[in-house]
């Protein structure tokens, strides 16, 4: 009997699901004890909200990262140092929801889809080890370039300045080694909340691919990088725990309507907002930096 690789490929991501449950549950139960002074846990209604808006729209290819950075920025929700743990911890399993779904609906070529979801896996792994240890003016500055560069994909996406893609549903050759390479510099800078689905989409229109082969690629590369990023982010404990749960119970319902309930919605208008959200929570986080800098040369004068 023939194994199906894609079947081998979601048993994995399976264990990945439990590995994550169990080292963000104990973490959550470490917290709360931890927290006698008040509750650091349980979920408000904004937070929820905001797992569930940036998860809706996530599944539909415009990102989660940039969106629920944009907004935390905004109301001030969580502190600028932990938003790239808070991000990858809190909207992991929403994105392991969307990579099961998605590789079985959509066609693409298991080779591809393994490699190229391995290199974002390693990519992440390297990344989450260096941005968890990073001082908090460094990841604003990181953040807003991050977020300059999504907001700039998007730009170029929505006016279709970049290739549409082609008919291609399996990378070979030369083609791979690029895929393969690049996925793995874009799980990297995952880490730091750049956000995979944007860049990604790009990636295989530019190598030729069918832009729906993006989908299964994108969203099995986070499903598996976020787990790992994850764990290393809960270790360094460089998040915010009730935002991360918050965006967990939101996210999950958020994906599930947007792949079965919603399926004519014009995305033009949202993306236009996004973008422009996007950009002004980049300039927000760079100008923050230099007024943090400024204070501290003033202060060590």
């Amino acid at each position: 009997m023939t194994v199906d690789p894609k079947n081998v490929l979601l048993a994995a991501l399976a264990l990945f699901t439990i590995f994550y449950i169990v080292r963000f549950g104990t973490a959550l139960r470490g917290e709360k004890q931890a927290s006698a002074l008040g509750d650091t846990v349980t979920p408000t209604p904004a937070l929820l909200g905001t797992g569930f808006i940036t998860n809706l729209i996530d599944t539909w290819g415009i990102g989660s990262f940039a969106t629920t950075t944009a907004i935390f920025r905004q109301w001030k929700m969580v502190r600028d140092e932990w938003i790239p743990g808070t991000l990858n911890i809190g909207h992991t399993l929403p994105a392991i929801t969307q990579a099961f779904l998605f590789t079985k609906l959509v066609p693409v070529d298991a080779r591809t889809l393994i490699l190229m979801i391995g290199a974002a896996v390693s990519g992440s792994y390297l990344g989450a080890g260096i941005v968890s240890r990073w001082p908090r003016r460094w990841i604003q500055v990181g953040m807003g370039l991050a977020l300059l560069a999504a907001a700039t994909l998007m730009l170029l996406a929505q006016l279709h300045l970049v290739p549409a893609g082609g008919d291609l549903l399996e990378l070979t050759g030369t083609r791979l080694y690029i895929g393969v390479s690049v996925n793995f510099a874009l799980g990297a800078l995952m880490t730091l909340g750049i956000g995979l689905y944007g860049p990604c989409m790009i990636l295989v229109s530019l190598l030729g691919m069918n832009p729906t082969a993006a989908f299964p690629i994108m969203m099995g590369s986070c499903a598996f990088l976020m787990p790992i990023a994850s764990a290393r982010f809960i270790r360094a404990r460089r998040y915010d725990p009730r935002a991360a749960l918050s965006l967990l119970l939101g996210g999950v319902p958020a994906v599930l309507i947007a792949v079965y309930i919603i399926t004519n919605l014009s995305m033009t208008y949202v993306r236009i907002g996004v973008i422009v959200v996007v950009v002004y929570t980049a300039f927000g986080l760079l100008r923050t930096a230099m007024v943090e800098r400024s204070k501290a040369l003033e202060a060590t004068a």
